[in-house]
């Protein structure tokens, strides 16, 4: 690689020590060199030679760093993003973008002006499951979509040990939280919708968030529904799709974030790999032949998220995700807020 981009983690968390430190430190045009770990040093003991910092304001003066990556917890997005920005540091900011979208607005203004990249860590783009979906509907076989519905489902009756995650501050919640993912992943298949209705409740014993929600969105002449449920024990299939010509049925079973886990690093052997009883479940027409065949799934891998920000980088490459993209999940999220507040299928302002 020409030039190695020095990459600074905010938070050393599970989004910090799953999700982004072992994909900068295997990807030869990053460097892992700095995180923010107020009272540990856990990232030291894995990466010997990333520079530990206690604050993020500290690590921002790092005069070396190219790359600040914002994944401390929802409401703090915008702060920190600013702040980076202002450093004159691109950034990589996790899901949801922000809290609320005049931040988000403001956010994308100040990177344009400074000429920084800035881009949302919509990852769930990269999983394996969703490049077939989004195959399957781009390839026509269903011809037109009518119905579409994308499930997050969990069993977790038990309150996170997160306490961030479980607090009644702005941007938490199921909705912000896995409704990000879902939202995001319906405006890349069909675009924006017409119109909003949603029911978003707290169904957990002792929970102060959202734990539940259902969203509907409304186009011309298909609708897609977006849910999650934090008591299901039996999930239901994560992505349903019906059209004119036929069906598709998947499952959501990305293995990238369970590898991981694991302790395995980004291309170790089978990674990303689905098993082939997860494969998706085509049911069409084709020149007069009713076809029924299970498709096999692509290969998850969020290295290439960080392929596309080294390239938008250092190639001048479009941004992999645009903060327009992140800033129109955030839009949907407050119209379904205002939708389950009223009972109101409520216009989407564009």
């Amino acid at each position: 690689m020409d030039k190695i981009i020095k990459a600074g983690i905010c938070s050393y968390g599970m989004s910090g020590s799953i999700f982004h430190a072992p994909f900068i430190h295997v990807h030869p045009g990053f460097s892992f060199s700095a995180v923010v770990e107020r009272s540990k040093h856990t990232a030291q003991e894995r990466y010997p030679d990333v520079k530990v910092y206690a604050s993020v304001e500290e690590m921002l003066q790092d005069a070396s760093l190219d790359l600040i990556i914002v994944n401390t917890p929802n409401y703090t997005h915008y702060d920190y993003t600013k702040a980076a920005l202002n450093a004159g540091k691109n950034v990589i900011v996790e899901k949801p973008f922000t809290v609320h979208n005049s931040e988000g607005q403001e956010l994308i203004e100040l990177a344009a002006s400074k000429n920084l990249l800035l881009t949302v860590y919509h990852n769930r783009r990269y999983d394996g499951d969703f490049k077939i979906v989004k195959q399957v509907i781009q390839s026509g076989d269903l011809g037109e979509v009518l119905e579409a519905e994308i499930h997050y489902d969990r069993y977790r009756e038990e309150l996170s040990y997160k306490k961030h995650k479980e607090a009644a501050l702005p941007g938490t919640g199921a909705l912000y939280d896995l409704g990000s993912h879902l939202v995001d992943q319906a405006l890349m298949l069909f675009g924006l919708p017409e119109s909003v209705w949603a029911d978003i409740r707290i169904i957990r014993k002792d929970s102060l968030v959202d734990d539940y929600f259902e969203l509907v969105l409304f186009y011309a002449n298909l609708r897609v529904r977006l849910k999650s449920n934090y008591i299901v024990r039996e999930p239901l299939p994560s992505y349903q799709f019906h059209g004119r010509k036929g069906s598709f049925i998947k499952t959501k079973a990305d293995m990238q974030e369970t590898m991981l886990q694991q302790g395995l690093m980004p291309g170790a052997p089978g990674w990303g790999v689905e098993a082939i009883g997860e494969w998706g479940l085509l049911h069409t027409e084709k020149d007069g032949q009713v076809i029924k065949q299970y498709l096999p799934t692509p290969k998850g891998n969020y290295l290439d998220f960080y392929d596309d920000v080294y390239n938008a980088l250092t190639k001048g490459t479009p941004n992999p995700v645009l903060p327009s993209d992140g800033l129109n999940v955030i839009k949907i999220i407050e119209t379904a807020f205002e939708s389950s507040k009223s009972g109101r299928v409520i216009p989407f302002k564009k």
